[in-house]
């Protein structure tokens, strides 16, 4: 009997995680007004001669490479950063390798870490879901081979010190860094300058959050040109599709959307959690697209009564240090006109009443 390796088949059933998905979408951190104008307008000047062939990458990859500052040979379009985060740990990784992670943290590095035959190496956050620099410091050893650091961090939002990701990159020489910055637009503070110094760190971009195309799926690996060298070997040639790689440079040419809607998202963000301050509801002060509140042990519930007003948000209790929290997405200004005062009846329908002020 043909039998997968025993990592994979340790990674459980697989569950759509779109399937039945009915309502405002805030559960899955994707932009809530949609893509830019300039984007729609190319879409429709499309022809069947564009979708019939396969496309080049590599124009995209300059276009990407000229707005970063950096040298398109440093430059690897994927298929959304998942792509780009799985081909790293392809990479980089085999039987017997360690790999670093955080918890909580994004839950597709575990899954592509053991996908690779990796032994994933947790390191707990410290209180108040901060990231433990010296416990990862601490954790790296000769047989560490990838780290990986969401920056900001998702679920929590919060973000590490730029001096905390240096020493570590700088600590594991013989380890690739990634430091995924899927939500620097709305945080604004990156690691590219350091690319220079360090010829194992990467960093991971992806344009489906801030730019609105989660349905084209395209994002970035970014590193030393040597190393971005060898994994585009590795690479199918056509991992990114012709309409994605269209649209990408008139996404790029809009930064006025772009900076409108992370505009709104941060006043949201801080309105949302005001909310939660007022109410007395415990939160992680977010610089990402989105805010992890602590509800309690009827956080199932509560994210029932919100679908039930026509909202989805994304129970993460059964993450390490999560118990009782959702995490919600934050958008256009007029969906969080929407969210708050369904945040509040939702909260009353399920009974804690002593939380909401009238």
């Amino acid at each position: 009997m043909l039998k997968p390796r025993e990592c994979i088949r340790s990674l459980g059933a697989y569950h759509a995680p779109t399937a039945g998905r009915c309502g405002l979408n805030l559960d899955l951190n994707e932009n809530t007004g949609g893509c830019s104008p300039r984007v729609l307008a190319r879409l429709k000047k499309m022809t069947g001669s564009d979708i019939a062939h396969y496309a080049e990458r590599e124009g995209g990859e300059r276009l990407v490479a000229e707005f970063l500052g950096v040298a398109p040979n440093q430059v690897l379009l994927t298929n959304g950063v998942d792509e780009g985060l799985h081909l790293l740990a392809d990479s980089y990784l085999a039987q017997g390798d360690e790999a670093i992670l955080i918890a909580p943290t994004f839950t597709m590095y575990p899954i592509y870490i053991q996908g690779a035959g990796a032994r994933i190496v947790e390191v707990p956050c410290e209180e108040e879901l901060a990231y433990p620099t010296e416990r990862v410091l601490a954790a790296i050893n000769g047989q560490t081979r990838l780290i990986a650091i969401a920056n900001p961090n998702n679920p929590t939002g919060t973000t590490v010190a730029r001096g905390d990701l240096v020493q570590i990159v700088r600590a594991a020489p013989n380890a690739a860094v990634i430091v995924d910055e899927a939500y620097f637009e709305f945080f604004g503070e990156t690691l590219l300058d350091q690319l220079a110094n360090f010829e194992n760190l990467f960093i991971t971009r992806t344009f489906s959050k801030a730019y609105g195309l989660a349905g084209l799926r395209v994002g970035a690996i970014v590193g030393a040109s040597g190393q971005v060298d060898v994994i585009r070997r590795f690479v199918s040639p056509f991992n990114v599709n012709g309409v994605a790689l269209a649209c990408l440079g008139d996404a790029l040419a809009d930064q006025e959307f772009m900076r409108s809607y992370v505009a709104q998202v941060r006043e949201g963000r801080a309105r949302l959690q005001e909310l939660c301050k007022e109410i007395g509801l415990r939160y992680w002060p977010s610089q990402a697209n989105f805010v992890l509140v602590r509800v309690g042990p009827r956080s199932r519930e509560f994210c029932a009564a919100l679908e039930r007003r026509g909202i989805l948000v994304r129970d993460r209790s059964s993450e390490p240090g999560c118990a009782g929290c959702v995490r919600i997405t934050v958008g256009l200004r007029e969906h969080t006109d929407q969210l708050l005062p369904a945040l509040r009846a939702a909260l009353a329908e399920i009974g804690i009443t002593n939380k909401v002020s009238a």
